[in-house]
């Protein structure tokens, strides 16, 4: 579904992404791992639409998506969930959600949205009408979440999900999101817990320094010692 071929990114003369290539199947859950400053999130933030490529191609089921504006992707099937959640704190949980359904065939689908949000996560039904920034972390980054559903994506994209929460609500967050792919929803995952992303994922990426350094299932990624100690911060148990 997502292709993503050689692509280039640079801010100003600035190189921030060199040559890299990664999929996302219709329906899977892929996720993408690798230290701070790697460029993870300029990546995400790329395949959103929020930066623009300078080499390659950025595709999603064969339509071409690097000359389209920013604001396009969201009806080619794409929806982001930016670090830091970036809600619009003085209007209400409601306000927030119905944000992310302005797209036609959105709307049109609206009610039936906001029912499987207020279903998924039970906080967001029971606070509709507070301002979202009066709500917690967690329940915050639900309503993000659940904003971006509205959307009806075919392709979620989430970027450090789990950054700042507590670690119950951590354990609350990813089973939702595991349910949001198994209801069909293909998820591209960047996340700072490495154990719990690659738990959660069927294929992984590691990228460093603005490159794909390695691929694979998480148990091809985890069976190599140097990938553990090098990108993903695990030590094994032999050291």
């Amino acid at each position: 579904m997502l292709q993503v071929e050689r692509i280039r990114v640079h801010y100003g003369a600035a190189p921030a992404l060199y040559d890299v290539s990664l999929t996302v199947d219709a329906g899977e859950l892929v996720c993408l791992v690798g230290p701070n400053g790697a460029g993870k999130s300029t990546l995400i933030n790329t395949i959103a639409g929020l930066n623009r490529i300078t080499a390659g191609k950025l595709s999603i089921s064969g339509r071409d998506l690097a000359s389209l504006p920013a604001h396009r992707f969201v009806s080619e099937g794409i929806a982001i969930v930016p670090e830091g959640r970036r809600l619009f704190g003085s209007m209400t949980v409601r306000e927030n959600l119905e944000l992310g359904s302005l797209e036609p065939a959105a709307k049109a689908r609206r009610r039936d949205s906001l029912e499987r949000a207020c279903t998924m996560f039970p906080a967001i039904a029971d606070n509709m009408q507070r301002l979202a920034g009066a709500l917690s972390g967690g329940q915050q980054q639900m309503v993000a979440i659940a904003r971006a559903l509205m959307a009806r994506p075919r392709l979620l994209l989430l970027d450090e999900p789990s950054l700042g929460l507590a670690p119950a609500i951590v354990i609350e967050l990813f089973v939702s999101i595991r349910r949001i792919n198994a209801e069909g929803t293909a998820v591209l995952l960047v996340e700072q817990n490495v154990t719990a992303a690659l738990d959660l994922s069927s294929r992984a990426y590691v990228l460093d320094e603005g490159r794909i350094v390695a691929q694979g299932s998480p148990q091809e990624l985890l069976a190599q010692q140097h990938i553990h100690r090098a990108y993903l911060g695990i030590e094994s148990d032999a050291n």
